[in-house]
């Protein structure tokens, strides 16, 4: 039909046309809303665990368990080249390299090999033997056309440097040297607009950044030293040099390892990458949520302070900024005036349109509709972020739900809410609260003890009472336990299998920063190579696909969910949006690669939609949760039906039914 081929045949042709007119076809809202199947291109006879778009977008490269790479032009859907790669086991890496004229390609595979291939001659003309473990990612570089890097599961990132004679790579970075001999590089990105800077993710819950420049530099300085005698025991053991690395991490995730650990999920980030500017850096952590970091404004994560102070200001201190890294947790005392024993602080009223939002969110919780309020509240924060009692009132959306990171989200809104408001009263108990759930026990139990010196009313509420008793439970079991470990530190020396970490890792742990944004609702735990993306020529939406099958679409800045659609019949693991046009291409267990765009209005109704996208959020929640041994039978390949798992408030759940899933390991 000419109606369905719309979308096709505008995007082909506006391959060939001024670059203002694409400017109309960026991703938009209606867009998204319109997303559908366009089609699916058949080739595979295995899992297709990578795909790739050549720069101008008009050619699309696939690699598979088959140990095939096909390229395709996905506006005539269909197959251009077809070439087996000389890999002797599932390929999980495909990339173009930059100025090649789309004829040089790059594969890394399970088989521990880097393959350079000329894809008009169907040739392999370079095979890289340097690894030890699969190769899980290859990454290139506009600015350096010869080079490209891989990250494998022997822990090492290598460089790759074709204008060299030697048939070998040279070790960029050794994570062996940092984390010890168990760790695993699961996959790296450079930044678009300096590609200097390189991403590594790996198994645990730290993401590392390096200033590929400084390493070089630092390296060429050592061999001089060598040759000039000068070198010292001391600096030739060192890996890298002092500034040159930089990591990130989820605030809550390094006193939460044991607790995931324990219930066999394995902290792993599958998935990293730069935002179209550069400024943001977006990774999908394997067991948890998809997570979203500023590289520009610089947050410590809250949890690094309460061994010193639990209470707040993130951002400002005595009304300056702080260079946009904040040194502590402060509460602010400024602009309060106290009559009697009580504080009193003025509010700044919210606009009619803001107003109502507010109250719907209010609705939607008391109705316990807790992912609705937090989306609610969410949107009325973007567009009032100055706002304490949408904070306020989100924190506690957050506590009700208890959703894998939920807590320590409500904690940061409410040390936000304090610095705005340091008389919000239930800001400051949620505090409290939030501290004991996180297991911060004495330091709940200090803020707690602030609480009631501040409110003297409500010293002797029943909830102050409930929670006085349980922080006072814990503390006797605490210390009553022959397990001395203080709850109330982060202790880093717990993050690895490896007993001794060597300091300079330490240091770096130490020096983390936090997210800016979280996305929750799919599910990353069956398999490592599961992708988050941005989409949109400003990165205006993130997309993940999920254990379940289906593909998630948030909105970047409210982080509130508005698609899901079904992409596989068992799971999603890969998402490339097309470089400049509402098009996406994704792939997973099937051995098929689906093309999505916009549809026609007048096309019949979307099959592939997920109308409950609360419930299917729910229900990945579950998943994540599940029982250790169904886990543990998951990933051997089991299907199993009603899948029994752990509610959002925490509790067994044994009416939930999530069908059948079956999930396979790539």
């Amino acid at each position: 039909m000419t109606t369905v081929n719309i979308t096709r045949d505008l995007l082909h042709r506006q391959i060939r046309v001024a670059s203002g007119f694409q400017r109309l076809y960026h991703v938009t809202d209606p867009f998204i809303k319109r997303l559908g199947l366009e089609t699916e291109l058949q080739g595979h006879t295995g899992c297709v665990n990578c795909l790739e778009w050549n720069e101008r977008g008009d050619l699309l490269a696939s690699g598979s368990d088959d140990q095939h790479a096909i390229i395709w032009d996905p506006f005539k859907q269909k197959k251009l080249t077809t070439m087996h790669t000389g890999h002797a086991a599932n390929i999980f890496s495909v990339k173009f390299l930059p100025h090649s004229g789309d004829r040089i390609l790059v594969t890394g595979a399970a088989d521990t090999k880097v393959h350079v291939h000329d894809v008009t001659a169907k040739e392999t003309i370079h095979m890289f033997s340097d690894h030890t473990n699969r190769v899980k990612r290859i990454a290139t570089a506009p600015m350096w056309p010869n080079t490209f890097w891989s990250a494998a599961e022997d822990g090492v990132i290598r460089q790759y440097d074709l204008r060299e004679s030697s048939k070998h790579s040279e070790i960029l970075i050794d994570l062996t040297e940092f984390c010890g001999q168990l760790v695993e590089a699961k996959c790296l990105a450079v930044n678009p607009r300096d590609n200097n800077y390189l991403a590594v993710g790996a198994n645990g819950p730290f993401v590392r950044l390096y200033d590929i420049r400084m390493i070089h530099n630092y390296r060429k300085s050592m061999v001089q030293s060598t040759s000039a005698a000068v070198h010292t025991f001391c600096d030739r053991k060192k890996p890298i040099p002092d500034g040159a690395g930089q990591y990130y991490v989820a605030g809550h995730l390094p006193v939460k390892l044991p607790d995931y650990n324990n219930r066999l999920r394995v902290l792993v980030a599958t998935y990293v990458t730069f935002s179209p500017d550069g400024t943001e850096l977006l990774v999908n952590m394997g067991g948890e949520q998809v997570y979203l970091f500023d590289l520009t404004f610089k947050q410590k994560p809250y949890t690094f302070f309460l061994q010193k102070k639990y209470q707040s200001s993130p951002d400002l201190q005595n009304g300056r900024k702080t260079n946009g890294v904040s040194n502590g947790i402060h509460l602010q005392t400024s602009h309060i005036r106290l009559a009697g024993n009580k504080i009193h602080a003025c509010l700044p009223e919210l606009p009619p349109h803001l107003e109502k939002i507010k109250q719907q969110a209010n609705d939607a919780f008391a109705r316990q509709q807790w992912t609705q309020a937090i989306q609610l509240y969410s949107l009325g924060i973007h567009q009032a972020d100055c706002n304490a009692m949408l904070y306020g009132n989100r924190a506690a959306a957050y506590m009700k739900r208890k959703w894998d990171g939920d807590h320590y989200d409500a904690l940061r809104d409410c040390l936000k809410a304090l610095s705005l408001n340091p008389a919000h009263l239930k800001a400051h108990f949620r505090l409290a609260r939030c501290l004991f759930e996180l297991k911060y026990v004495t330091e709940a139990l200090e803020c707690l003890d602030d609480f009631k010196g501040k409110f003297p009313e409500q010293a002797h509420s029943s909830a102050c009472d409930a929670l006085d008793k349980d922080i006072k439970a814990a503390l006797f079991a605490k210390n009553e336990s022959e397990d001395k470990k203080a709850n109330s530190s982060v202790r880093f020396h717990s993050f690895s299998r490896k007993e001794s970490i060597p300091e300079d890792e330490l240091a770096l742990r130490e020096r983390s920063f936090d997210y800016k944004h979280r996305y929750c609702g799919h599910c990353n735990t069956t398999t490592d190579i599961k992708e988050a993306n941005f989409f949109g020529s400003k990165g205006q939406y993130i997309v993940s696909g999920s254990d379940d099958g289906s593909f998630f679409i948030w909105e970047k800045e409210t982080t509130n969910l508005v698609r899901i659609l079904q992409g596989d019949e068992s799971i999603v693991n890969c998402l490339q949006p097309h470089p400049s046009y509402c098009f996406l291409a994704t792939s997973g267990i099937d051995p098929v690669v689906r093309l999505w765009t916009p549809r026609p209005e007048m096309e019949c109704e979307n099959v592939r939609i997920v109308e409950d996208m609360e419930s299917a959020a729910q229900a990945n929640q579950r998943r994540m949760n599940a029982d250790p041994l169904e886990v543990m039978l998951l990933h051997m390949g089991y299907r199993i039906t009603g899948l029994r798992g752990v509610g959002p408030d925490g509790s067994d759940d044994e009416s939930s039914s999530d069908g059948q899933v079956q999930c396979r390991p790539s």
